[in-house]
């Protein structure tokens, strides 16, 4: 039998360890992990790299500054270079899902270069009572912004496919909507993402911080105090116990959050953590300007090796980038910190950054990588055993990695839609060299090569199936 594609001479990922096989493809999925080189259509060889679970990035912002269309088709781009294999959407609709949801899904399919899942976002009581709908649907994770609310209850939602025009919108996530949508995600068997900030405690802090004044990211962090994060917690946390709900805390990058999930967890909570690389890589103290800025905060030094200590701990089961696509003139549209737009791009650069700083420092093991970025992810959105892994039988998601490829980073060298990065002209050393999806290429050395459209929505099950 001749089998699609054979690669030879990696080293290959596997959740037991690293293992000197090659790989043998057909029909999408890993056949085999073998010594022996079967007759194949493809050859690849890999010497000298290594071979690790295609990259799940569970928090992906797009569709906010240009239409889902265009921003699919972008996006994904800017994945396929950065080994992504599978990017999950953070979908905001600011009306029904049963008005809009479909559109979306419409849109999405003909535009993804690489696969791709939806989180919900739900900010009221229609939505709620629509929660069985987008499951039934495919969507099996649901998102609450405790950040929004009051004074910082302002939110820009997707664009309508086809139209090019931003859409503002106030909500109000109060305890009454939280406590409701975790009683439902739980019967539905669904985890809850949370974006854990008090967004009173926010709105007090940001007006004492314009009051006297100050400016600048440390000023960001601290009227955006790591308190709030930990009161969030503590209030969702509360409402998961009684309801046995999964809650898995995205973007986590301080010391004070970390410590409020430890003893939520020890109090029963069943909760997943997420961290970005910006926690990793970013401190108030010594990142200049505004780009950084992004809520949460990029905090201290003290937090930054944190955060790292909480990987090696594992308190940590996930690393996602809280990308958003959007561009310089709307990012940095005033003359203060106040004015700034939170969240910027990183999706390409995530997994240099963690190949750069933490397996190449020794901070992490490539195992540990693999599990933050792929294995993990997986099986807390129920994609495994189909995503995640490299044994037999899985989804041929295959990033090829160069562990001394030394290179430079430059936002054009992705091909998205935003015009800047906050890692510009680092130097990293670890970069992808070619990105597999069910058995395809679709980059490689930097390039798209794949087909527009090709990627395709995961299907994913609950925890009642």
């Amino acid at each position: 039998m001749t089998y699609d594609t054979v690669i030879v001479g990696s080293h290959v990922v596997l959740p037991t360890g690293i293992i000197e096989k090659n790989l043998v493809l057909d029909d999408g999925k890993i056949i085999a992990l073998t010594n022996d080189e079967p007759p194949c259509d493809l050859r690849i060889n890999a010497d000298g790299l290594v071979a690790i679970p295609g990259l799940i990035d569970p928090h992906v912002h797009y569709g906010v500054y240009s239409p889902i269309e265009q921003a699919a088709e972008s996006e994904s781009h800017v994945a396929a270079i950065g080994g992504v294999t599978t990017m999950m959407r953070m979908l905001r609709l600011g009306d029904s899902f049963k008005k809009s949801l479909l559109p979306q899904l419409t849109a999405s399919s003909k535009s993804h270069y690489v696969d791709y899942a939806i989180h919900a976002s739900i900010f009221n009581h229609q939505q709620i009572d629509e929660m069985q709908f987008c499951v039934e649907n495919g969507i099996t994770s649901f998102k609450l912004y405790m950040n929004l609310g009051g004074e910082v209850g302002h939110v820009y939602m997707e664009m309508q496919p086809g139209k090019n025009q931003l859409v503002e919108q106030h909500v109000e996530v109060n305890s009454e909507i939280v406590q409701k949508v975790v009683e439902k995600a739980a019967s539905l068997g669904c985890p809850v993402l949370v974006h854990a900030e008090d967004f009173e405690q926010c709105g007090c802090g940001i007006k004492k911080a314009k009051e006297k004044n100050l400016d600048g990211l440390p000023a960001w962090s601290q009227s955006r105090p790591s308190e709030s994060e930990s009161k969030s917690i503590k209030n969702i946390s509360r409402f998961a116990r009684d309801s046995n709900c999964v809650l898995y805390f995205a973007h986590t990058g301080s010391r004070r959050a970390l410590e409020q999930i430890s003893e939520e967890r020890k109090n029963g909570t069943k909760i997943f953590v997420e961290t970005c690389p910006h926690y990793l890589t970013l401190s108030h103290e010594k990142q200049a300007g505004y780009l950084a800025k992004v809520m949460p905060p990029i905090r201290s030094e003290d937090d930054v090796l944190s955060v790292w200590n909480a990987i090696n701990q594992n308190q940590i089961n996930t690393i996602g980038t809280d990308h958003v696509a959007n561009q310089l003139k709307l990012k940095l549209d005033g003359n203060t910190v106040w004015d700034a737009l939170a969240g910027f791009p990183s999706i390409g650069v995530c997994l240099p950054l963690l190949l750069s700083e933490g397996v190449n420092k020794n901070r992490i093991s490539i195992n540990q990588l693999a599990n933050l970025t792929s294995l993990n992810t997986a099986k807390i959105f129920g994609m495994y055993p189909v995503k995640g892994s490299l044994e037999p039988n899985s989804d041929a998601d295959i990033t090829l990695v160069d562990l001394k490829k030394e290179k430079k980073v430059t936002h054009d060298l992705f091909g998205g839609f935003s015009d800047y990065l906050v890692y510009e002209d680092w130097k990293l050393r670890g970069w992808p060299i070619k990105t597999i999806i069910r058995g395809q290429i679709v980059s490689e050395d930097h390039q798209v090569i794949g087909k527009r459209g090709f990627g395709k929505l995961v299907s994913r099950k609950t925890n009642s199936t």
